[in-house]
């Protein structure tokens, strides 16, 4: 079968969650399908020829990504539109003609388009059978949730309202849809009703690659992964500088923080022993030889794939319970959960104290990863699923709604 895969981000080196997610769904494609890949190229000089892909994938086509920019004059425009501003303001015009010269070219079975952004071109692919792999609503519905004065209810409401309409008229052009947990096809129910075909693929790792990451945890350290244009990764870094960082220094002076990812040029809190790395190609080895791997999130969406890396490496996590929100864990077993400035930072400070704990958390959250956030268990899924969007299984063309 032949596959077309659009993807927002260029998946190669995996560097941060969702290129992880889309080159292992990929790398499973590949196993049965000949895929053709076209990307957005989120990195300067983007190599689209990467022998990693090139070995997956029967062709490879990259696009410049233009970047959402608010005050453009697009995007000011937008606010006439039904469409969210960010889509009337990022799009392409280059990827809408590479995507329709590449459908002219060959006979395709299905498209794939992951995320939010990509699914914006479905105009130009239908009515071909097509997944929408991977839609998030959480994270606008929750700041709708979350606004408090009234100029923030009425721009988040209006937000929110404008993104769900623009689902609804989405997904009437895909026969399948794809999230990422239990919560997120809960959410994506109550904002379309009536649209049957969502199934939950999670968040996984492939435990073979991590497998020849040897690297030795330094005592007192910790480390965040995450790009600072997710703005929840930035507000969760302003809050632990600000209220949690003080209280880990108090008993531990010596304690180090490194932050990976783009950081975007934003500014964050005056600390001492906090290494901003910028990006980083290969995370996995300082994420192996940090102590503890934090994740203090308060508003997003999806599950995280830097708290499944990091099990798959053995470094226990202290997340919130927002950043441990989709994943089946125990608090106290396969990783420490704290939601208040004093009970993080003391979590913190017991696996840096505590041997014996950080020892039992990590081999419990490895264990979990292998059982129930390994790839190799949840792929044939997504294949299957793959199949029966394409019409060659019982789904058949039976439409989403």
């Amino acid at each position: 079968m032949k596959v077309l895969f659009l993807s927002r981000w260029f998946p190669y080196p995996p560097s941060n969650g969702s290129k992880l997610r889309i080159y292992n769904l990929i790398r499973g494609l590949s196993t049965r399908h000949q895929v053709t890949l076209l990307s957005f190229a989120d990195q300067p000089q983007t190599d689209p020829h990467v022998p990693e892909l090139a070995s997956l994938c029967r062709d490879v086509r990259v696009v410049p990504w233009r970047p959402f920019n608010p005050n453009s004059q697009r995007a000011r425009l937008g606010f006439l539109s039904p469409l969210p501003r960010s889509v009337i303001d990022t799009f392409s015009q280059v990827m809408k003609e590479c995507i329709e010269q590449t459908l002219e070219r060959a006979d395709y079975d299905l498209v794939i388009a992951s995320q939010v952004d990509m699914a914006a071109y479905s105009p130009y692919f239908r009515p071909m059978p097509a997944l929408f792999e991977e839609a998030e609503v959480g994270a606008l519905y929750e700041r709708f949730t979350r606004a408090r004065s009234p100029w923030q209810c009425l721009r988040y409401g209006l937000t929110w309202g404008k993104h769900r309409r623009y689902l609804v008229s989405l997904l009437r052009n895909f026969r399948t849809c794809t999230v990422v947990s239990e919560r997120e096809r809960q959410l994506l129910v109550q904002a379309v009703p009536g649209y049957r075909a969502t199934e939950v693929i999670p968040n996984c790792v492939d435990l073979a690659s991590y497998a020849g990451i040897q690297e030795e945890p330094q005592p007192n350290t910790c480390i965040f992964t995450g790009s600072f244009t997710y703005f929840p990764n930035y507000e969760a870094m302003l809050w632990f500088l600000r209220e949690v960082y003080p209280h880990i220094q108090a008993q531990v002076p010596e304690v180090h923080l490194s932050i990976t990812g783009n950081h975007a040029g934003l500014p964050l809190p005056p600390a001492t022993g906090v290494t901003l790395t910028g990006f980083v190609d290969d995370v996995r080895p300082l994420i192996a030889r940090s102590w503890a791997s934090i994740v203090p999130l308060h508003t997003g969406g999806g599950t995280r794939l830097k708290i499944l890396e990091a099990m798959a490496l053995k470094t226990p996590v202290v997340a919130t319970t927002k950043g441990a929100e989709g994943l089946d864990v125990q608090p106290g077993k396969h990783l420490m959960i704290a939601d208040t400035p004093q009970d993080l930072a003391h979590s913190i400070v017991r696996l840096f104290k505590e041997p014996e704990l950080h020892r039992q958390i990590a081999e419990n959250a490895y264990r979990l990863v292998s059982e129930k956030y390994h790839w190799e268990a949840i792929m044939p899924r997504f294949l299957e699923l793959v199949e029966q969007t394409a019409g060659l299984g019982v789904f058949g063309n039976k439409p989403g709604f």
